[in-house]
């Protein structure tokens, strides 16, 4: 019976001090606001940032899955790894590593536990930038991000095609002078009209032009990385590097194991043979990076795990000047509240429920501050979702965590004004005007 009574007892003071919260903040509505207003930017901030790279990793985790996860890629050197510190000579150590080669490429497309080994080469290095010039009639289009691919590059690429074909082994072999246009592309150079089996002319940096015929019109997913720019060429890896003359130093390998031979197996039969062509003696360290696919996703975690950290101490100044605006208000709201202070313990209200009654007060007023932030967090976020490629959206751990953490913040900061609430003495109250 004493458990109930002690339940109900608690209740009401819940319900007394969310009652007592709503009347004060509709009292002194320009007093309370700003005490919201610190608390809303704080929980803002974390649900933006939570919305933010929950969307960046959908997409990054979206592209991985339709590259193939038990994918690994052989390159010139790790991405997670990179370190600019120079050796003197004005370039970073990896930059002396030699490239990948397409006789590289080829023994590893041949090893008993691989599938194929998928050549990509970038007409943008990642040091030099540089891009591809596309001319048709008068029209002319700079800085088109180009790759040269091996004929299964679609293999590894959301997207469809909306006309034409894809160019054929024997093109890539023959280093035929074909393209694959995205669908943004083909539009602003034909301005609608049809672009299969058009001709075109290509240049590279310095290189003079040559001609290169459309043989299809492709339309890629959009997805954080390729919706920023819809412009897309592909050529035969060999045409890029025989016609167009773009340099082999950035070339990389997407190989794609056996469906029945293990991953790991396959990693290991690769370095074997990276090695063995190399020369590298049994100590000497790898000249060449293999990367899994899921290795890109935990390099974007331990990335954004440190902006956000960073993003969270920032939000933390708006939660602290709400905290302070609380200490002000409630302090306020005690003395005015005195007598009535004394009047409830004077008839049996014990310490903890005055305690109780006033922090509650507090986490409500903080909480409605965390409720504004949640709503101005999830416009913002439609906002990007809605503007961007980014697919924005607002995990249920950050809305939880954000109510949290504002109503926490607010008993924290609550808790001296009710502690002096609390160790009142009933006459003294009683006394007060």
């Amino acid at each position: 019976m004493n458990s109930f009574r002690t339940l109900g007892r608690i209740v009401y003071g819940v319900g007394e001090g969310i009652r007592i919260a709503l009347n004060s903040v509709r009292a002194n509505l320009f007093r309370s606001g700003l005490t919201i207003l610190g608390v809303a930017i704080g929980v803002m901030v974390v649900v933006v940032m939570a919305a933010l790279i929950s969307g960046i990793r959908a997409s990054v985790a979206e592209g991985i899955e339709s590259a193939g996860p038990r994918n690994f890629y052989v390159m010139r050197f790790d991405l997670s790894d990179v370190q600019l510190v120079q050796d003197g000579t004005g370039r970073p150590p990896w930059w002396n590593r030699p490239p990948i080669t397409q006789d590289e490429a080829r023994r590893i497309d041949a090893l008993a536990g691989v599938e194929r080994a998928v050549i990509t080469i970038p007409f943008q290095n990642p040091v030099m930038g540089g891009g591809l010039t596309l001319n048709h009639g008068g029209t002319r289009v700079t800085g088109i991000q180009a790759t040269g691919e091996a004929a299964s590059w679609p293999d590894f690429r959301a997207g469809r095609f909306m006309a034409g074909r894809n160019f054929v082994p024997a093109e890539v072999q023959e280093a035929r002078s074909v393209v694959v246009l995205s669908r943004q592309l083909a539009q602003d150079l034909f301005q609608n009209r049809g672009a299969v089996g058009e001709r075109i002319r290509a240049s590279s940096g310095e290189n003079r032009a040559i001609p290169l015929t459309v043989v299809g019109v492709f339309d890629p997913a959009e997805n954080l990385f390729e919706g920023q720019d819809p412009h897309l060429a592909i050529v035969p890896h060999t045409t890029a590097v025989k016609r167009l003359t773009i340099s082999e130093d950035w070339l990389q390998l997407a190989v794609v194991p056996r469906a029945d031979v293990d991953q790991s197996v396959a990693e290991d039969q690769v370095i074997g043979t990276m090695r063995t062509m190399r020369g590298l003696a049994p100590g000497e360290a790898n000249n060449f990076a293999v990367m899994r696919s899921t290795q890109l996703l935990e390099f974007f975690d331990e990335f954004t795990a440190v902006f956000f950290a960073v993003m969270l101490a920032l939000s933390s100044v708006g939660l602290l000047v709400g905290g302070v605006g609380v200490v002000g208000i409630m302090m306020i709201s005690v003395t005015e509240r005195t007598r009535e202070i004394g009047i409830r313990k004077a008839v049996g209200a014990s310490r903890p429920e005055i305690l109780w009654q006033f922090l509650v007060e507090a986490g409500v007023l903080t909480f409605l501050g965390g409720g504004a932030g949640l709503l101005a967090g999830a416009g913002l976020a439609w906002g990007v979702a809605a503007l961007t490629p980014i697919p924005a959206s607002i995990p249920m751990w950050a809305v939880a965590a954000s109510l949290a953490m504002a109503v926490v913040t607010g008993m924290l900061f609550g808790l001296i004004p009710a502690a002096r609430a609390a160790r009142m003495e009933p006459v003294r109250a009683l006394r007060a005007e």
